[in-house]
């Protein structure tokens, strides 16, 4: 029997018909119908990503639900995840087919296509819509991979069709940092008379620092070796996201040349002075949202240094001061990004199938969909240091909390959970 045939007229998800966690709900809804242009895929691990709070709290308000009524079109959640095709319209035969996987971008930047009455005034003026919000989310048994997705680019080809579904679902967040380090860049000529040119990344040889140590910040650390610093510093106040990241970091920087440093805020300032010899850090990664944290940075940069400000800052609390005579004698740069686009996770898959980043080191938690609620508990209550990887097609799990995750680790978790037929 093939996967078509198997496929259930139900299926668990979790929605939300309004805001608040009151208004979560994991049950069964019906397994999406696909027309001539659409596809229907297998969710085969999902993350839980803190973005969700957001659409929790805000609901139709959302800049990607403007005005969506929730009560009357529950969203399903979920905008990180590994899918796994399993039924194709009749329109897009010749592109896809069952049985092949993908990750999937869930920044969809294309203008609403279907249902536009459900957003205010028509959707009109709205230009992007994403996964998981108005576009049906990946935290379910199945996923409707509609027009929007596809016109924009947002399903992607694994480079390796055997990649562990966890890493193709961590394949988002990862290409956040991507993204985020694809805007800097740095001024270079190679002699006297010669042009100058922008070089996008992080200065090769240079000082690298990467403020906060969780788990976006240790991704950062470990993808900004690939531009082969010469020094990276690593700060934060926890004791244990410095030995997280030094275990990390330690083999794969001595391979390229780079020295380490992990230290606390109150060192990183002499820290960044001594190995630079007083010029300040070429590159500064704030991977955490803290206002002083955000203007300290702008004063330790050195010529022609980026800050990027990776880590948001809360309304009302955002506004920073920036010494002009900076920019202008010393040619400093801000940059940052929000998310990133169908690239920087194309970038991404490779990345990881590469062994540029090892995917397994951010994954905290594991477990099935019915934990999907408690887990976006644990993630508002700062609870957890990672992500939490759900698995949709196995029975109900306890959470478990892991210290790393690798493919054999998932065959066994799954095998252990298949649910009886």
């Amino acid at each position: 029997m093939n996967e078509t045939n198997r496929i259930p007229s139900e299926m668990l998800a979790l929605t939300a018909t309004g805001t608040g966690f009151e208004n979560l709900k994991l049950g069964k809804v019906p397994t999406p119908q696909i027309g001539e242009n659409q596809l229907l895929a297998r969710v085969d691990a999902a993350g839980v990503c803190s973005s969700n709070l957001k659409l929790i709290a805000q609901g139709p308000e959302h800049p990607f639900l403007k005005g969506w009524d929730l009560e009357q079109w529950p969203a399903i959640l979920g905008d990180e995840g590994a899918v796994t095709l399993v039924k194709v319209g009749e329109g897009l035969a010749d592109r896809f087919k069952p049985g092949e996987r993908y990750a999937v971008q869930p920044a969809v930047d294309v203008a609403p296509i279907l249902n536009r009455e459900r957003y205010r005034n028509n959707a009109e003026g709205i230009t992007k819509c994403a996964v998981g919000y108005t576009l049906g989310g990946m935290l379910a048994q199945y996923i409707r991979i509609q027009e929007e997705v596809l016109a924009a680019g947002c399903l992607v080809p694994l480079p390796d069709q055997r990649m562990p579904a966890f890493a193709v679902s961590m394949a988002e967040p990862i290409s956040c940092v991507i993204s985020a380090q694809d805007r800097h860049y740095h001024l270079v000529k190679e002699g006297a008379q010669a042009p100058r040119e922008a070089r996008l990344g992080i200065k090769p040889d240079g000082v690298t620092v990467v403020r906060g140590a969780g788990a976006m910040g240790r991704m950062h650390a470990e993808l900004a070796l690939r531009f082969r610093p010469g020094v990276l510093i690593v700060a934060d106040y926890e004791e244990n996201r410095l030995k997280k990241s030094e275990k990390v970091l330690r083999g794969r920087a001595g391979s390229c040349g780079c020295r380490l440093s992990f230290v606390s805020p109150d060192d990183l300032e002499a820290t960044v002075m001594g190995v630079s010899n007083g010029r300040g850090a070429d590159d500064y990664i704030l991977a955490l949202g803290i206002r002083k944290e955000h203007q300290k940075a702008l004063a330790l940069l050195a010529q022609d240094g980026v800050v990027n400000l990776f880590g948001g800052l809360p309304l009302g609390n955002h506004i920073l001061e920036l010494d002009s005579r900076d920019v202008h004698y010393r040619e400093v740069h801000v940059v940052g990004s929000s998310g990133g686009d169908a690239s920087d996770v194309a970038k991404t898959v490779g990345a990881i199938a590469a062994g540029e980043i090892d995917p397994g080191n951010y994954v905290a938690a594991v477990g099935s969909l019915h934990n999907a609620i408690d887990v976006l508990g644990m993630i508002r209550d700062r609870q957890l240091d990672g992500r939490a990887i759900l698995y949709p097609h196995i029975r109900e799990t306890p959470l478990r909390m892991v210290e790393g995750w690798n493919g054999e680790m998932e065959r066994e978790f799954l095998q252990e959970r298949i649910p009886e037929s």
